[in-house]
């Protein structure tokens, strides 16, 4: 499991573990594969995806399954898009801040206006270098109280990040008043696609959850489900497909239970496994972002596109780290010099790290991500352009193994977001 602290001498709620949190040794990223094997960790779920014939591979430090037999990427891909997948995201690290200066503290690492949420509600956000307004990581607050977040990041950056809470809640005023706790002993479940509602309620029933109505529960929201055989849930709407899903916070002993019920017992197109590969290709038709490649330390929000998640208030009165260069950018777009933009590619794919060519042959970017996309039938990417070559339609070009291959510039998502929103 992650390393962890509890930031404050109070004492840590039975439900969580608290170790120590180590120094900063930088960020893995995706397809982290230098540990050697017997030096990854395993999540709850492991001896099933074993079990299943999983393909298990290097990942954040963790064992992770990135395809299963009897069905490829693109079948996989494509039964999350139609029907419902079940991913293991244990890896991701779970926290809570809770205390009277906990809004404040979050406020003070990222630029979200934290004030707008109300219990059981939550937004993306990204943990800011000072001055640079570079990106830690990026992450998902959910407000439970004005007092208390719970607070989702990235396996990869665990490390870095940990470090990075700890060095800034000691400096910061309000400390005492904030209790820092990682949740290591819940795994975390992703249940994807058009038909995870009817899947989830049938599993709540056979759970023993009483008088609940997914119908008046909406994306972008969060609850706690009280159940007989699995105890509490914390379930959240939303997810990393584009797709209407779910994603389960649960306690790690009844974890691998609840993901063979999901498998065994649903109908109505059952649910199935589905790993690193097909999260990949989804979440890159849905336009959004992976750390390590799409987000690094020296993107800033509005370069990556993510203007929307700065709050108005907070970039009119700053008080968080970055705020000069993030308020000079929210104000004026001649300063942004790069671009996160999507493409459709003609030929072979562009991989992350191809050149973008302009018109005139200079080198104007790199490409982040790129794949087929199973949805469209086409090539996609996103990446970095000089500011002036991101508007849609405008024609470039990719270096992929020493030739050009065209680039036109698309709107995000590829592919249209089926969220359940609020009316």
């Amino acid at each position: 499991m992650l390393l962890a602290q509890t930031l404050r001498s109070a004492a840590a709620p039975s439900s969580f573990r608290a170790l120590r949190v180590p120094r900063v040794v930088g960020c893995r990223t995706f397809a982290a594969a230098s540990a050697p094997a017997g030096e990854l960790k395993k999540t709850p779920l492991y001896s099933l995806h074993v079990e299943a014939g999983a393909k298990m591979v290097p990942f954040a430090g963790y064992s992770m399954p990135v395809t299963y037999p009897g069905q490829s990427l693109t079948e996989s891909h494509n039964h999350v898009r139609t029907k419902a997948g079940l991913f293991d995201v244990s890896h991701m690290v779970q926290h809570r801040f809770k205390g009277p200066a906990a809004l404040p503290f979050l406020e003070k690492l990222t630029p979200s206006d934290l004030t707008l949420l109300t219990p059981g509600t939550s937004t993306l956000s990204v943990f800011l270098h000072p001055v640079t307004a570079g990106i830690v990581d990026d992450l998902i607050i959910t407000m439970l109280t004005p007092e208390d977040f719970y607070v989702v990041t990235n396996a990869g950056c665990a490390e870095k990040d940990l470090a990075h809470i700890a060095e800034n809640l000691a400096t910061f005023e309000g400390r005492a008043g904030v209790e820092h706790t990682v949740i290591t002993d819940h795994a975390l479940l992703a249940l994807q696609g058009p038909n995870s509602e009817l899947h989830l309620g049938d599993f709540l029933t056979r759970a023993g959850a009483e008088n609940f109505n997914l119908r008046e529960f909406y994306f972008g929201e969060s609850k706690l489900f009280q159940t007989v055989t699995m105890g509490d849930l914390r379930v959240a709407r939303g997810g990393y497909t584009g797709e209407d899903g779910f994603e389960i916070s649960i306690h790690e002993s009844v974890a691998p239970t609840a993901a063979k019920d999901l498998l065994e017992q649903s109908n109505e197109g059952r649910v199935r496994w589905a790993g690193l590969g097909a999260r990949d290709t989804l979440r890159l038709e849905a336009g959004m972002c992976l750390y390590g490649h799409d987000l690094d330390d020296t993107t800033t929000p509005i370069e990556a596109g993510l203007k929307w998640l700065i709050g108005k208030r907070r970039a009119m009165d700053g008080g968080y780290h970055g705020h000069e260069t993030l308020s000079r950018q929210y104000n004026d777009w001649k300063l942004v010099e790069r671009r996160r933009v999507g493409f459709i590619v003609e030929g072979a794919p562009a991989r992350e790290g191809a050149e973008i060519i302009s018109p005139e042959g200079e080198v104007i970017g790199k490409i982040t991500s790129g794949c087929p996309s199973p949805t469209l039938g086409k090539n996609i990417a996103m990446g970095y352009v000089k500011s002036g070559f991101h508007k849609a339609g405008t024609e470039l070009a990719a270096r992929v193994r020493g030739r050009d291959r065209k680039l036109v510039v698309t709107k995000m998502p590829f592919v249209e977001l089926n969220y359940y929103r609020k009316p």
